[in-house]
């Protein structure tokens, strides 16, 4: 079983002494990162509340979990979804609620000119406002166990590039509350940690292009234009990144780290192209904004003119 150590880095007492099992919950469970996650955490002896969007998500886990993982449904962007998975884990007494993952996220690229609000609040809902009101809901079980919060954010959340605005402004406001709640719960035991991966083999990215073209065949033709080229050269370059990213897997050993730390960090950078790009982040905007360009081979220069569309 792991040893998830308080806050102050003082371990729990036995599960001999204490009758009660450490537990941790991770959202989005379903696939990608928070389904290594939840493997992971299993297989090396932890109970694992994987929250999960359908029922046949947790058939899968329930096989490889070793006997640790219990499926939970949980929608994070709907309140009586949340308590209703809160009511659950709190009637089972003979666990201890000692971590939270907030992993549950969505993507969904494109020009800010042209995504619906409705599409971009959604975004909103599922990657901030629902990581927030997980914490919120199960944090006096956390204060109770001396537990631990890690955010699973992005690197996205420390620099933002052209047509990933949406996602990016998600991440940044998980990045700033994770920065507040750090000092905010620091005097009452409970630790925050944030997780910032790179490029990642998930299929968040091939399911936000798919979704992001369809939303995007919707807007005015004449508006659309002016973006088609670089929308579809972002794509390619999303693709790309998404094959050259590391394994989920990769990000789950980072996430155990931050559980289980004597003294966990604030952040932990996942992958070589994380690290990269928050050198770029540090660099003045003149210079950032030209290498950002030049990455994206052109994705950001402006189209030719409509002859029929720029006469006044």
């Amino acid at each position: 079983m792991i040893a998830i150590t308080t806050a102050n880095g003082k371990a729990h007492e036995s599960e001999a002494n204490l009758r009660r099992q450490g537990a941790v919950l991770v959202t989005g469970a379903s696939s990608g990162i928070g389904y290594a996650t939840a493997l992971r955490l299993a297989r090396n002896g932890t109970i694992v509340f994987a929250g999960i969007r359908r029922q046949i998500d947790g058939e899968s886990l329930l096989r490889e979990g070793a006997g640790n993982i219990k499926p939970m449904l949980i929608d994070v962007a709907d309140r009586t979804s949340i308590l209703r998975a809160h009511a659950k884990i709190e009637s089972l007494r003979e666990y201890r609620l000692d971590g939270l993952v907030n992993n549950a996220g969505i993507s969904l690229a494109g020009p800010l000119e042209l995504l619906p609000l409705a599409e971009i609040r959604k975004q909103f809902e599922v990657n901030f406002f629902g990581a927030l009101a997980m914490i919120q809901t199960f944090l006096p079980l956390l204060r109770d166990s001396g537990g631990r919060i890690v955010n699973v954010s992005s690197i996205s959340g420390k620099l933002a590039v052209p047509f990933v605005g949406a996602y990016s402004a998600s991440k940044f406001a998980l990045e700033a509350a994770s920065d507040a709640l750090r000092l905010e719960l620091r005097p009452f035991g409970v630790s925050v940690s944030v997780v910032e991966p790179g490029a990642v083999r998930t299929p968040i990215w091939r399911r936000s292009a798919d979704a992001s073209l369809r939303i995007l065949d919707e807007a005015p033709l004449e508006r659309r234009a002016d973006y088609d080229a670089a929308i579809r050269h972002m794509m390619r370059f999303a693709q790309q990144q998404e094959l050259r990213g590391v394994p989920p897997e990769h990000v789950a050993r980072v996430i155990e780290r931050a559980l289980v730390a004597r003294r966990p960090q604030a952040r932990y950078l996942v992958g070589a192209d994380a690290r990269l790009r928050l050198l770029v982040a540090r660099l003045p905007e003149a210079i950032r904004d030209l290498i950002i360009t030049a990455a994206l081979g052109g994705a950001t220069r402006r189209a030719e003119p409509a002859a029929a569309s720029r006469h006044f």
